[in-house]
């Protein structure tokens, strides 16, 4: 396969590592024959180099590439001095223009016959598409992922680095644990002191750093609102909004339970994962979250790629039993998944809801090296032979 490269952090782009192609590429050249491409996601897993790659004999200073933060770039995207004679342009975050979605879409109905443009951002760009869409028809949007087992081969030692180091490029080429610390405090300090700032005004950015910082801790659990605030002495409302603040800068993610009359299930209280997995110290918690990742990435190509409307979700009634994740495609269940950090026997919880939930496979996923068929539809599979079994991306 050929390889893509990633810088290795801003402050070293001369220091050049590889990593397997992305999966997005192949369907991103499709659809720039025929509409503009957005790549959302979160900071620094990989969207602008995704792009660049896309260039034709992509260099510093390729005419193709324009950066708004980069004063000469501005320059040249407010005159509309761009390269014509180039196939495809890179808009990079372009999102922080004022008035940039008609700009935009200006710039499409000009120049759709002779150029293709992609444009790059994070939360602004996911923001606009869930909001008012006067560009209904002209792009289509991919939620860019971390990088998981699949995409790196599914070998052992893959694994033992994604669950390590975590999918986003630059800790996984670096794999050393020390720059991993550093790497995750200059991220959530840039992500609340820069990103959060673009997005909307908050008074208190200590008490959303400390926010993040802590929800390593609640991983995997029902959130608890009012537990946060107290600790943060803040009301329920303004913790909840900082958590939706910081969901829309893809720090996090929540996902909503699975209802169903038959099990008395929760219908309002979600459950909270990070992006990067690599934060959470509880080895337990940390596979989960992984796991989760893995089953949102794939619910999203689904329906960014092959148009299906997918959906994750968790099992849980009203006394607390749980499976922790459920697939939807199509608002159809497709297969629900337990996860044990090791070997383990048959779970009660899984047994109970399978006998009761009309969902066609069940599956309890673990770190370790054995495989077991419980019966015809639920199996105990180590987490790579999973990921082959489910055909995750």
């Amino acid at each position: 396969m050929t390889p893509i490269y990633f810088f290795a952090g801003d402050h070293s782009m001369s220091r050049l590592k590889h990593l397997p192609i992305r999966i997005y590429v192949k369907s991103i050249k499709k659809d720039l024959l025929q509409k503009m491409v957005f790549l959302g996601g979160p900071r620094q897993v990989g969207k602008t180099t995704l792009a660049c790659s896309l260039l034709e004999n992509y260099h510093d200073g390729h005419p193709g590439y324009l950066n708004w933060d980069n004063e000469i770039s501005r320059k040249t995207i407010q005159k509309g001095e761009w390269s014509k004679t180039e196939p495809l342009i890179v808009l990079d975050e372009i999102h922080k223009r004022k008035g940039w979605q008609s700009f935009v879409k200006g710039i499409w109905d000009t120049w759709k016959n002779t150029q293709r443009f992609i444009i790059t951002g994070s939360a602004r760009l996911d923001i606009f598409r869930k909001g008012g869409d006067s560009m209904l028809g002209r792009y289509h949007y991919y939620r860019i992922h971390p990088f998981t087992l699949p995409e790196l081969g599914g070998s052992d030692a893959s694994l033992a680095a994604l669950f390590t180091y975590g999918g986003f490029p630059e800790p996984l080429l670096t794999q050393d644990e020390t720059e991993l610390r550093r790497w995750h405090l200059q991220r959530v300090s840039k992500l609340v002191r820069i990103d959060l700032r673009d997005l909307e005004y908050v008074s208190d950015l200590d008490k959303v750093e400390l926010l993040a910082e802590s929800l390593a801790a609640r991983v995997g659990s029902p959130l608890s609102y009012k537990s946060l605030a107290e600790d943060l002495e803040v009301s329920d409302k303004t913790v909840k909004r900082w958590v939706q603040i910081l969901d829309s800068l893809y720090y996090c993610y929540l996902i909503p339970p699975f209802g169903s009359t038959k099990i008395k299930a929760l219908k309002k209280s979600q459950k909270l994962y990070l992006w990067d997995w690599s934060q959470v110290v509880d080895a337990g918690f940390r596979f989960e979250n992984m796991v989760a990742s893995h089953l949102l990435k794939l619910c999203d190509y689904w329906q960014d790629v092959l148009g299906h409307r997918s959906e994750l979700r968790y099992i849980r009634d009203e006394k607390g039993k749980e499976v922790d994740f459920v697939v939807l495609r199509d608002r159809k269940p497709l297969f629900a998944v337990e996860c044990k950090l090791s070997d383990a026997d048959v779970a009660p919880s899984l047994l109970e809801f399978k006998s009761k939930l009309d969902i066609p496979k069940w599956y309890q996923v673990h770190m370790g090296t054995k495989s077991r068929v419980v019966d015809s539809n639920y199996s105990i599979l180590p987490f790579g032979k999973f990921c082959e079994e489910v055909k995750l991306v």
